[in-house]
């Protein structure tokens, strides 16, 4: 995907987005968002949409008050929208249901997915074994190593998964794989996990995943009788966050925030602060800020989360950032597996690495803000499949 390809006028944010992409893909780019948009008129697929939402995902899913946390802490008080107890464990199965069901009408039966953390790729096993198609997953084998739990899952549930050797073997070499076996298989649907890529996936994805601010906005609401004063989600590539975020952007007394990983520091290679620490660039076919090389390549990035590991940002992300409604920040490692801790040892529960990012931002925050001020993060995974990763930090492995 070069950017040198003639970009479309469709799918921008502002100066961010659109479809830079050899001219052989943009047919069937065309051809998706054709369906895309007829989907979305056709009451009958948005009725099946919704009952797999409420009967096989478990939708709503619960909005948590952590008053353990909001007391210790002082000032402000927390919410997390629980994405983690959807079926599979994050919120990835939001998009992957939609995406299954556009496939289907579609009339394609394999499922082409790339995945960092394995919950995306756990999601697309999912609806493929669901909806009786054939399904290959793309990971980085460093991934694969780091998170054994969701690989044996999506094993078990029918998919091939693919251990991308080439570079960082991280997410980015994931998707770059992924996009090729695309091209070269022209009946297959390409089930792209994070609201990146060339249009219409930012738009499809972020329509898709938004159930997550409008139920979070409803509950909310019921339960305060107002808005939070902050809604605040991880941001690798960006699909929870503008989910959360999507339903509060015309809100103005609502500050958004999206936090980045600063990894070990803010040092070249050492972490994956794309919004924070990039420029605005092309990659895997769409225009946003991307953290590059001395050669203007993709440059190498680091997390400890897998799911967070990503030298771009979806295009939304850019435009928030630019137009200043969003506010982009960064937490470290250390920051992270700290709030990992706490939520587990305060509240019991347990979270997703990605997740704990936004959650140690929170942690940061509500000291700082008046007991009448409420924080809502999105808790956009569980974090059983970190447990490898995170056990040897805490000194807790046998």
């Amino acid at each position: 995907m070069t950017s040198t390809a003639k970009a479309s006028q469709k799918g921008f944010f502002g100066e961010y987005g659109g479809s830079f992409v050899p001219p052989g893909l943009q047919p069937r780019l065309d051809e998706l968002e054709r369906a895309y948009e007829e989907a979305l008129r056709d009451p009958a697929f948005a009725e099946e949409l919704t009952e797999l939402l409420r009967d096989y995902v478990g939708r709503p899913s619960a909005l948590t008050f952590c008053g353990n946390i909001s007391r210790k802490y002082g000032g402000g008080r927390l919410f997390l929208k629980r994405e983690d107890l959807n079926h599979t464990g994050a919120h990835k199965i939001n998009n992957a249901l939609g995406q299954a069901l556009l496939a289907k009408r579609m009339g394609r039966k394999e499922l082409i997915a790339e995945t960092g953390a394995g919950m995306h790729g756990t999601a697309s096993a999912t609806v493929a074994a669901l909806m009786g198609m054939k399904c290959t997953v793309y990971m980085g084998a460093v991934d694969v190593d780091r998170q054994a739990p969701n690989v044996a899952r999506m094993k078990a549930l029918g998919a091939k998964v693919v251990a991308v050797q080439e570079g960082q073997k991280t997410l980015k070499e994931a998707v770059d794989v992924a996009l090729r076996a695309y091209v070269e298989r022209p009946e297959s649907f390409y089930l792209l996990g994070s609201a990146v890529g060339p249009h219409p996936y930012p738009v499809m994805v972020r329509s898709f995943q938004s159930v997550i601010g409008r139920e979070a906005r409803r509950q909310f609401l019921e339960r305060e009788g107002r808005l939070p004063d902050y809604a605040v989600a991880c941001v690798g590539g960006g699909s929870n966050a503008i989910g959360l975020f999507a339903a509060f952007l015309d809100d103005a007394a609502v500050r958004i925030v999206g936090v980045e990983p600063a990894g070990r520091g803010l040092t070249p290679g050492d972490h994956a602060a794309t919004l924070t620490m990039g420029s605005p660039g092309v990659i895997h076919g769409f225009r946003s800020y991307v953290l590059t090389d001395g050669q203007g390549e993709p440059a190498p990035v680091y997390s400890i989360s897998a799911g967070l590991d990503y030298p771009g940002v979806g295009p939304e992300h850019a435009f928030l950032k630019d137009s200043r409604r969003g506010e982009y920040v960064t937490v470290t490692d250390q920051e992270a597996v700290g709030a990992f801790q706490t939520l587990c040892h305060l509240e019991g529960i347990i979270p997703a690495l990605e997740s704990s990012h936004a959650l140690a931002y929170a942690l940061k925050l509500l000291p700082t803000l008046s007991p009448e001020k409420t924080v809502l993060v999105n808790l956009s995974g569980r974090g059983d499949k970190d447990m490898a990763t995170i056990l040897p930090l805490l000194d807790l492995a046998d």
